[in-house]
């Protein structure tokens, strides 16, 4: 680990929002998938919920690019449970969906707990997601196609709630407790280390300015 690389780590945590998430509801392409958790590292979101379709999801690694890694994947049995724990948690869930009151996704506040919905390509987002989501938001199309890749239309919504969090600043600071941060950091910089330790039920070790390991006890 090399103090360049560390400190690369530790800044693109530092920017991490533990308040801005994607819940894919039956998304049933990798490829899709692994773009779509591509987009997310790039807005800076921590954490993506995943409602999978019954023949199950992977990643694609020709498009993952080691995503997974930097992305946390949280896993529900459907719609309806993984939309609980997100209200529960004090998200505003919003999906895409065109339908009849749905809002252009640029009159969307991002900069509030929100969780963005997005269904696979074919069928859109199931009918549990679309009856508990708070809000449905569209992306205004001037052409003959009536929709765009999902991985796309996620990567729009995601950079429009990216623009209004930078003006908001809301990418100057941590939003994670220094525990959590600091616990992240090493599972980044450390990760073979950290399962280890973890397994052993062993604290992991300090590190120095520069991500050095430490020695203790």
């Amino acid at each position: 680990m090399t103090p360049e690389r560390f400190h690369r780590l530790r800044d693109v945590l530092l920017r991490r929002q533990l308040d801005l998430t994607v819940l894919l509801d039956g998304v049933n392409k990798s490829h899709n998938f692994s773009a779509l958790l591509r987009n997310c590292d790039a807005v800076g979101v921590l954490a993506v919920h995943v409602v999978p379709p019954a023949h199950g999801l992977g990643l694609h690694h020709g498009t993952s690019a080691g995503t997974k890694k930097w992305v946390n994947v949280h896993r529900h049995d459907g719609a309806a449970s993984a939309i609980s724990h997100l209200h529960e948690r004090g998200f505003t869930v919003i999906a895409a969906h065109p339908s009849p009151d749905a809002q252009d996704y640029r009159d969307i506040d991002y900069t509030r707990p929100v969780a963005i919905t997005m269904g696979a390509e074919l069928d859109g987002v199931s009918e549990a997601g679309l009856r508990l989501a708070d809000q449905h938001v569209v992306v205004p199309m001037l052409g003959m196609v009536h929709s765009l890749n999902v991985s796309v239309a996620t990567s729009i919504l995601l950079f429009e709630a990216l623009r209004q969090r930078q003006a908001a600043g809301m990418y100057d600071e941590s939003q994670m407790p220094k525990e959590d941060f600091d616990r992240t950091l090493f599972e980044w910089a450390y990760p073979s280390i950290a399962d280890k330790r973890r397994r052993a039920g062993r604290p992991y070790p300090a590190l120095s300015s520069d991500g050095e390991l430490l020695l203790d006890s």
